[in-house]
């Protein structure tokens, strides 16, 4: 009899859980069928081309003007409304229909953040999307000095990875559901002559059939290894995308962020440097002044965003961006001090050269 009784508690217990479920993604779905009505009932926020103005601002697609190659398609440097742009044309398989694509365009164009590459505009019949051209290139041409560019201060680093961070939890706070970006990577961070950074490729996956969106990715997992680092483990196990898996790109990245080293094995390398406290020669030479504590904070929250389990990785909100801004505060007012050429040399950050190694050790050593 308790038996039964039982069996049958448990039954309805699974009978609200299911109903609870389906009420739930019922809700969901209503609220995003009404957001993307609300924002196609609203004003155009962007700018509409046409296939000839397209053609004829790209010389009909010339390689000349050819800047780049993603997963989902060319990218070509052009000049539209007297402005310079960026084309990202989307691969023919890409495409889902007219309709729905503008509908998703109107979306993204609405989400807007300082730390997001602006798009202006689209050509729905080519599949193209008009982006705001960023003239400094990408944080990975400027980390690896590609034409002998010069060498992005630690400070302005530190400024940069709290900008990425921002922008990342604006995708990830986005109703009704947030927006996973899927590719972070230092070629997808772009620069302007201020160095400010911002983020590219927000919501393509969006734009693009599910099939070719997980076809991409699955081309990122099987193309190149340097590639496949960026990728969060889990997600490759289980299939099963989240906010989690862009907190493990941003991990990989903030170590490059301050060695300028390939990906591949990064975090092994650098927890190994620590252990043997000689982490200061993991650090991209070309920057002569890197401060000793700070930056080892900075390794040591990138390799907890690194962690191959999801449950083990920190929550961008409330540890990771809280602790970038921190370290950014610390570099701006060393700029300043700097740039005021102040004489008080105490409140400037301790370097690795001017700390014993005995002191060295210690730091190492503590918890972080």
């Amino acid at each position: 009899m308790e038996a039964a009784e039982a069996a049958q508690k448990i039954a309805e217990l699974e009978a609200r859980r299911r109903y609870n479920a389906e009420l739930k993604a019922r809700r969901e779905a209503k609220e995003r069928k009404k957001a993307t009505e609300s924002v196609l009932r609203s004003e155009i926020h962007y700018r509409k081309y046409s296939i000839d103005e397209i053609e004829v601002a790209t010389n009909f697609f010339s390689s000349a003007l050819k800047v780049g190659e993603g997963g989902y398609g060319p990218v070509f440097r052009a000049t539209l409304d007297h402005t310079q742009v960026a084309i990202k044309v989307l691969r023919p398989d890409a495409s889902q229909g007219r309709k729905q694509f503008q509908q998703e365009v109107e979306i993204l164009s609405c989400i807007r953040h300082p730390n997001m590459v602006l798009l202006l505009g689209a050509c729905p019949e080519y599949g193209c999307l008009v982006y705001e051209y960023m003239d400094y290139g990408s944080l990975e041409d400027r980390l690896l000095r590609r034409g002998n560019t010069t060498p992005i201060p630690w400070a302005t680093r530190f400024k940069i990875a709290a900008e990425i961070a921002t922008a990342l939890l604006f995708l990830h706070q986005t109703k009704p559901e947030p927006l996973v970006h899927r590719d972070l990577k230092p070629a997808n961070i772009l620069l302007d002559h201020n160095y400010v950074s911002k983020i590219s490729d927000v919501g393509l996956a969006r734009l693009v059939p599910a099939s070719v969106a997980d076809s991409v990715t699955q081309y990122r997992i099987t193309s190149t290894a340097g590639t496949l680092c960026y990728i969060d483990p889990e997600y490759q196990q289980t299939g099963m995308l989240g906010v989690k898996s862009d907190i493990y790109s941003l991990g990989i990245m903030l170590l490059q962020i301050i060695t300028a080293k390939p990906p591949m094995s990064l975090t092994h390398h650098v927890e190994r440097s620590i252990e043997k406290g000689n982490f200061a020669d993991m650090l991209d030479p070309a920057i002569k002044d890197w401060p000793a504590e700070e930056t080892l904070a900075f390794a040591k929250l990138a390799l907890k965003c690194a962690e191959l389990r999801r449950k083990d990785r920190p929550d961008l909100g409330k540890v990771v961006l809280p602790e970038l801004k921190r370290l950014r505060s610390i570099g701006q007012a060393y700029k300043a001090s700097r740039s005021n050429n102040s004489s008080n040399l105490g409140a400037a950050p301790k370097t690795f050269d001017s700390i014993s190694k005995g002191a060295m050790l210690l730091i190492h050593q503590s918890p972080g």
